[in-house]
């Protein structure tokens, strides 16, 4: 039988490492959980700053809820055409070539424990992300695209 997962994941940027859960689904009671993972593997005297994607799951009024009672998690959404944080897709191009192209896994368990092998040796030795480009440098080359953007937008 052939079936599909879902990977949760939160990167820390600081240290690198990376918390990860499987889940059969992808709905706002899984999503929960994992904030519920990441409550507990995360030091309470920190604030959690979440970057996620508009996908319905991250609205949902019981994940609202949820974060209304844990006021050390602000969730911050990327732009609805903008492309994922280059750290999350990097993370996930990654796993996809060491872990999963060309792998056989005969069940979603298969899948599961290969991700999580993967989660495992990434943790063992985390590197946190390092900017390479100045933050001005960053916001010129995004004033730069927005001002072509216009400009082909009047013509």
């Amino acid at each position: 039988m052939h079936g599909t997962m879902t990977l949760f994941t939160a990167l820390d940027i600081k240290t690198g490492r990376v918390l990860g859960q499987c889940s059969k689904r992808h709905r706002h009671q899984e999503f929960i959980r994992f904030l519920d993972k990441i409550d507990r593997e995360t030091p309470a005297s920190l604030d959690v700053h979440l970057i996620a994607d508009n996908y319905a799951t991250h609205k949902h009024a019981a994940v609202r809820r949820w974060l209304g009672r844990h006021p050390r998690f602000h969730i911050h959404f990327t732009p609805t055409s903008a492309s994922w944080l280059n750290m999350v897709e990097r993370l996930f191009a990654d796993l996809t070539c060491r872990r999963l192209r060309r792998g056989c896994f005969r069940s979603v368990a298969d899948l599961t424990s290969a991700i999580r092998r993967y989660l495992n040796d990434c943790n063992a030795t985390p590197k946190p992300f390092i900017w390479t480009k100045r933050a001005d440098t960053i916001i010129r080359k995004y004033e730069r695209a927005k001002r072509n953007l216009t400009s082909r937008a009047e013509h």
